[in-house]
């Protein structure tokens, strides 16, 4: 049989989507070999409701019209070779071994399913030709080097993203007057679909006007009316942010966003806003459940159990603990009294009031298959931590009445299963290189760090540029 590559998988590949094994193929010019232990490792997540459960279990269904065409023998592996979907475009290899050379001996579990993965892959490096091992594990891919295989990572698409979500431009005074839903190409003849605001320097001025740009017009920035809210923007970039959020046009906001740069304080505080002026019911909260932990290992969560999932929405209480006690301090500056600080117990209170009175829910992305969300502000947090599958799913349970703010950082990537080519996040933002026919979109970078020197000071040492 004639092919160009032989890739060895380890469980990862297949965990982190499913239909890696249909792109991997390439139209049948390349066969995949998947050792026993892998099938084991799948099958043991086969049970639950995250993401990596979803995709084992998608894997099963896929072998399910899988074909035997083949069984062999080689030395003392067996080697069986199948046709997903009674085709010869998806050539797949299974390959076992009765006993494998390294021993579980004082040696944890995924260290030694990592062995004798690696070990049906130095088989594969001897029987095969062009064969690399596939992993998102940095440490099995240097097992594998160790081994003299050549390795890889499901990078994807590795062009980097560089659109301008902010642009900035000069405009003649005489045109100032009639700014207002004006073509943004009659000032920019360069303007791209991902260009969504725009600082605009007026020529022989010290004026700058801010504009975000929806359906190709220009729509200047009232400010008053945007810093109208428990947590006023700081800075141009959060003005734009907050402006997005504060406008009926948008209703898919994908924000990229350092740590400390205010991203889900001011998406809480916008959504409040709305929600007090009746034009969504409900605020819900989603964030993923999946962290770092060694090899990957999902953290299960049963709807009921608040307590658990608790730690999980340290982020949405956090800023909710600083809207309150921003508002405090707000209106008692108002009223002229001396201000003094609220103790903890009435801060929890005025927490979870502030939650009843604009309904706001948490929910986890494994309760979610076959809901629909309606009425309601959605904010969506650390998106880099979701696999495209995850957002597709989440989003797809979305209806027409609904708002949707996306939040994430590439400098946080803590879900074993992505990596910063391949997370829901960057595919998101790879997305406004296109017109969006079905959604307004707007995505931005929010690049300034406001919460403190410390935070700047780990951004600015141990994020690689």
């Amino acid at each position: 049989m004639e092919y160009n590559n032989c890739y060895v998988i380890d469980t990862n590949i297949i965990l982190q989507d499913a239909t890696n094994l249909f792109k991997l193929c390439d139209n049948g010019t390349n066969i995949i070999v998947i050792p026993e232990t892998v099938l084991d490792e799948i099958d043991s997540k086969k049970s639950g409701f995250d993401e990596i459960n979803f995709q084992a279990r998608e894997f099963a269904r896929v072998l399910e019209t899988a074909k035997i065409v083949q069984k062999e023998q080689v030395d003392t592996y067996t080697i069986i070779t199948l046709q997903i979907d009674g085709t010869s475009e998806v050539t797949v290899k299974i390959i076992s071994k009765e006993h494998y050379e390294v021993t579980s001996k004082n040696i944890p579990l995924n260290i030694f399913n990592d062995r004798k993965i690696l070990e049906i892959a130095k088989f594969s490096k001897d029987y095969f030709h062009n064969v690399k091992f596939l992993s998102l594990d940095i440490m099995a891919r240097t097992r594998a080097v160790s081994l003299d295989i050549e390795v890889d990572s499901l990078k994807g698409d590795k062009s980097e993203l560089s659109y301008e979500f902010i642009k900035e431009i000069e405009i003649p005074f005489e045109e100032l007057e009639n700014l207002n839903g004006k073509n943004i190409t009659n000032f920019d003849t360069n303007y791209s679909t991902n260009n969504y605001s725009y600082c605009m320097k007026v020529i022989d001025s010290d004026q700058v006007i801010l504009a975000n740009i929806m359906s190709g017009k220009i729509e200047p920035i009232n400010e008053a009316e945007i810093r109208d809210q428990i947590i006023a923007p700081l800075n141009k970039e959060q003005l734009f942010f907050s402006n997005a959020i504060n406008s009926a046009y948008y209703n898919v906001i994908v924000v990229d966003a350092k740590a400390g740069s205010g991203k889900t304080l001011l998406a809480l505080s916008g959504a409040i806003k709305r929600v007090r002026k009746k034009e969504y019911q409900k605020i819900i909260y989603i964030r993923n459940s999946i962290e770092s932990l060694d090899k990957g290992e999902d953290v299960g969560y049963l709807p009921g159990y608040e307590e658990k999932f608790a730690i999980y929405n340290h982020p949405l209480l956090d800023s909710l603990n600083y809207m309150v006690r921003s508002e405090h301090k707000k209106k008692s500056s108002q009223k002229g009294r001396e201000f003094e600080e609220l103790d903890e117990q009435e801060v929890l209170l005025r927490v979870q009031n502030m939650m009843e009175n604009y309904s706001i829910q948490t929910m986890w992305v494994g309760e979610m298959r076959g809901r629909t969300l309606s009425n309601a502000f959605i904010i969506i947090d650390e998106a880099q931590n979701m696999s495209n599958k995850t957002m597709q799913m989440v989003l797809s349970r979305i209806d027409s009445s609904c708002k949707v703010v996306i939040l994430g950082s590439n400098n946080q990537i803590d879900n074993f299963y992505v990596n910063k080519h391949t997370n829901a996040l960057t595919t998101l933002l790879k997305s406004t290189n296109k017109q969006a026919e079905s959604v307004n979109l707007f995505a931005i970078n929010l690049e300034k760090v406001l919460r403190g020197p410390i935070t700047q000071w780990a951004e600015d040492i141990f994020t690689k540029r």
